[in-house]
């Protein structure tokens, strides 16, 4: 075992202080981050006033929001006449077409009407006297003869009894809704209904088979018309997706992507030359510029085009201005960083030559900064595909105005679903694209 002492103790703390007699900040300062990440947390919990707000939270509209993405519902409504018959009527627009014969409503010999809800385990029997709802293994009926319903026995607690109406919850399959002489029935299925053709459609409620079979050898529903090409009519302006316009949207939000990133790339390029200090020496002029990219990303592109539709009325015209602008302060800002953190060897070996100020830019300087302005001008045109989705909420035109406008609905959940999942596709192909391009640029593989 070898022995120090303490003349050889001393020299190796006066060679390695910083082992020896570290700060205080050295000695607490992990414990002083973790001190103040805890006071924070616990500022932010009591300045949200979050016990607060996840007590009164409606989490249920998170399961009704996410189910009606997935689903949509059929609501047919019998109204007791006075001689007794049953009338059924659907709402206008009713995803069965105008004259609906479904299988799962059975008129019975004896006047009444049952209607399953989920198989056999829940169903509506509606009569002219009484409505016998089935569910939890439990028969339910309710009296409507005396003018008002009444359900006759114990009352379960999936059942809410009012006034002058009783509803029965029977969760994800739908609901019911009983008064003195009409019932409501709310019937969720698992689907999009009518995604392909609506019922207005010549194709509308035709299997798969006989649809393929018209389109290919079929005789023309239209004599002026082929089938292929009706078929195509159909499914474009299918008039409760709307095929043609969302997509004729979603192009419109790539479009202003792509033109509001490139008008604000060209713009920023030779702004950049200016505003770097090695490359132009004049201090005034940098920072004029370099306050300009910053005033240009400073006002978010949201705020850009809100300003721009009071300008130029909405559309893409002002989405594309909004990022053209955004993007001139981005990209001004990260051009000009990178110029002045090039290598200057190559261009002071070039300019010793006696060659131009532009030969110089091409040959010293274009060769270092290419690949780097191409990957950051992908990465923000990558970027910009999501931004416009969010200004075309304001009115800048794109499908993020077509989302906003059928999320105001509270109703179409379904469309805004089949919205989203576009969005999502159209940013995972972009992000793809872009990635393999930087990557090409750069010189590296992806794994």
């Amino acid at each position: 075992m070898t022995v120090i002492d303490a003349n050889r103790m001393h020299e190796i703390e006066t060679r390695y202080p910083e082992y020896f007699h570290r700060s205080f900040r050295q000695r607490f300062g992990g414990l002083m981050i973790l001190i103040a990440t805890l006071l924070y947390s616990l500022y932010a919990v009591w300045f949200f006033d979050l016990p607060k707000l996840f007590t009164e939270a409606h989490w249920e509209r998170v399961g009704i929001y996410l189910s009606q993405w997935v689903s949509y519902d059929v609501q047919p409504e019998f109204r007791i006449e006075g001689d007794g018959s049953i009338d059924i009527r659907y709402p206008r627009f009713s995803p069965l077409g105008d004259n609906p014969h479904p299988d799962w409503l059975v008129n019975n010999p004896d006047g009444s009407i049952t209607v399953s809800i989920s198989g056999t385990s829940r169903n509506v029997t509606v009569s002219k006297s009484e409505t016998i709802v089935t569910a939890h293994g439990i028969s339910v009926p309710v009296d409507v003869s005396s003018g008002a319903p009444k359900v006759v026995g114990p009352v379960p607690g999936w059942m809410t009894v009012y006034d002058d109406n009783v509803l029965a919850d029977l969760g994800f399959a739908g609901n019911v809704s009983i008064s003195a002489d009409r019932v409501k029935i709310r019937k969720r299925f698992i689907g999009w209904a009518n995604f392909i053709f609506d019922t207005q459609s010549s194709f509308f409620d035709k299997p798969v088979g006989e649809v393929v079979s018209l389109i290919v050898s079929g005789p023309r529903i239209k004599p002026d018309q082929p089938n292929l090409s009706l078929a195509f009519d159909d499914i474009w302006n299918n008039s409760e997706w709307q095929h043609g316009d969302v997509w004729t949207k979603l192009f419109q939000t790539i479009v202003m992507a792509f033109l509001g990133t490139l008008l604000g790339s060209l713009t920023a390029f030779p702004l950049a030359f200016l505003a770097a200090r090695n490359i132009t020496p004049n201090r005034l002029l940098n920072q004029i510029l370099k306050r300009f990219f910053d005033f240009l990303r400073s006002v978010d592109m949201l705020i850009w085009a809100l300003f721009l539709t009071r300008a130029f009325g909405p559309g893409p015209l002002a989405g594309s201005g909004a990022i053209f602008l955004t993007e001139t302060g981005t990209l001004g800002k990260l051009y000009s960083e990178g110029l002045e953190n090039i290598d200057n060897k190559p261009r002071e070996g070039i300019k010793s030559t006696g060659a131009q100020t532009v030969l110089v830019h091409r040959y010293g300087i274009m060769p270092q900064i290419v690949p780097i302005f191409v990957s950051q001008t992908l990465y923000q045109w990558e970027s910009n595909v999501r931004g416009a989705t969010i200004i075309g909420a304001v009115g800048a035109g794109g499908i993020g105005l077509k989302l906003w406008e059928a999320m105001r609905t509270n109703a179409n959940w379904e469309n805004v679903a089949y919205m989203v999942i576009l969005i999502l596709i159209v940013v995972f192909i972009f992000d793809t694209a872009s990635n393999a391009l930087r990557h090409r640029l750069m010189g590296t593989k992806t794994h």
